[in-house]
């Protein structure tokens, strides 16, 4: 039982790291130097785009719920089951 608590724990706090890198990353200026070096042009300028940007704020947005979901069941079923206990 405490292995699937430990894991969660691990797993929403990845989600919450992944999503705050994913929502920030694409606006920072090392984004603009790391696509610059891309090898293919089309893909640099696929990368650049502002929609393509918007895409990974939001998959990023998605790990961070998806994160929090999982933070904050842990934490109610923990205040259910110690209350269940009394």
């Amino acid at each position: 039982m405490r292995l699937s608590k430990t894991l969660t724990l691990l797993f929403g706090l990845y989600c919450i790291e992944a999503g705050v890198l994913l929502v920030f990353a694409p606006w920072s200026p090392v984004w603009d130097r790391t696509v610059i070096s891309l090898p293919i042009p089309m893909l640099r300028v696929l990368c650049l785009h502002p929609v393509f940007r918007g895409a990974v704020s939001g998959f990023g947005l998605i790990h961070l719920v998806w994160g929090a979901h999982d933070l904050l069941g842990l934490v109610f079923r923990r205040k259910e089951r110690a209350g269940a206990d009394l």
